[in-house]
């Protein structure tokens, strides 16, 4: 093979020490089966939609039957993915308090149909309660289409880290990136309160979310172990003191508690399974009472700058969103 400069730029080998897929050219093929159904599981099951007359919630993943993979070709990602789905409903007809429960099938999760074209069907065991069935074939269609969209934007992003390797071009810019962050990533790390591990190009993130509860509720969610487990929908390990470490999402995040001031402040070391080895950011939530409400205000240094919209995504769909459904399960519980 040649080397810079030399023959057929298609089968350029650059002078590093893996010398693996240069330029991309090469197909790679990742399978994302055994990811996807867990991905699936993370964002369906707990799916809640109510109205005046009663509430709705997916309450298992009876099936999932299929496979995805990603492959990596010229340095364009193609995505395969064939899904048949079964989950299982429940409901409550608010005034009279009957229960039912249902299923909801989709037959053709794949590559071939959009989104918004995919298959939902909605049914329910014999009996009354249609009023349910109702709830979920229109509130519930939609925000199950949403949860699939979801799914696809991670295996697009998420699920693909690392698969398409720098060029040389590449290298070269993301060098004039790092010198242009470089003042910007030391001096947050050197103000930041902990070490946070390797120098890479970084960047801060602020988000504000409207919680419709009390401020004691909303940081109980955050240090209990129970309602941390029961929002993220998987098991967790944490002790919310000041030098304890802690595991959320089957071990995806991973950080330690800094400072704990009770109802107003929480900052943690935080990262995810996939940032490099040994980088943390710093993450701080602020509790702020507003009118019988409660403000959460995130700030977070140090964020790996191709992190950044995984980051966002993360605390949006799989914090905030998930958050506000259990306090209205919590609400609706009495």
């Amino acid at each position: 093979m040649a080397k810079w400069g030399q023959g057929d730029p298609r089968w350029i080998v650059e002078e590093r020490e893996d010398g693996t897929n240069v330029n991309n050219w090469h197909w790679t093929e990742r399978d994302a089966t055994s990811w996807s159904k867990g991905k699936l599981r993370e964002l369906l099951v707990g799916i809640a939609v109510e109205n005046e007359a009663g509430r709705c919630e997916i309450s298992e993943l009876k099936q999932v039957e299929g496979e995805a993979s990603c492959s990596s070709r010229k340095g364009k990602l193609i995505f395969f993915y064939e899904w048949n789905i079964k989950l299982g409903w429940k409901g409550i007809i608010k005034e009279s308090g009957a229960k039912h429960k249902g299923l909801i099938e989709i037959p053709n999760l794949s590559e071939e149909n959009e989104v918004d074209d995919t298959e939902v069907n909605v049914s329910k065991k014999k009996g009354d309660g249609n009023i349910l069935k109702d709830l979920m074939k229109t509130a519930g269609t939609a925000k199950v289409r949403e949860a699939l969209g979801d799914y696809l934007k991670a295996l697009k992003t998420e699920f693909t880290m690392g698969m398409i390797l720098p060029t040389k071009a590449m290298a070269t810019q993301e060098l004039t990136v790092k010198r242009k962050l470089s003042e910007t990533t030391l001096q947050i790390q050197a103000s930041s309160p902990v070490a946070l591990g390797v120098r890479i190009p970084t960047v801060a993130l602020h988000m504000t979310e409207l919680f419709d509860t009390a401020i004691e509720q909303l940081y109980r969610i955050f240090t209990v172990k129970d309602l941390v487990q029961k929002f993220s929908k998987s098991p967790a390990v944490l002790e919310a003191e000041k030098g304890r470490k802690f595991q959320m999402f089957d071990g995806n995040i991973t950080g330690e508690y800094v400072e704990l001031l009770t109802n107003k402040k929480i900052v943690m070391k935080w990262r995810c399974r996939n940032w490099p080895e040994e980088h943390y950011a710093i993450v701080a939530l602020n509790f702020v009472p507003t009118l019988g409400q409660t403000e959460l205000q995130l700030d977070c240094k140090g964020v790996p700058v191709c992190e950044e919209e995984n980051m966002k995504f993360c605390w949006q769909k799989q914090h905030f969103e998930e958050i506000q459904g259990l306090l209205q399960l919590i609400t609706l519980n009495g």
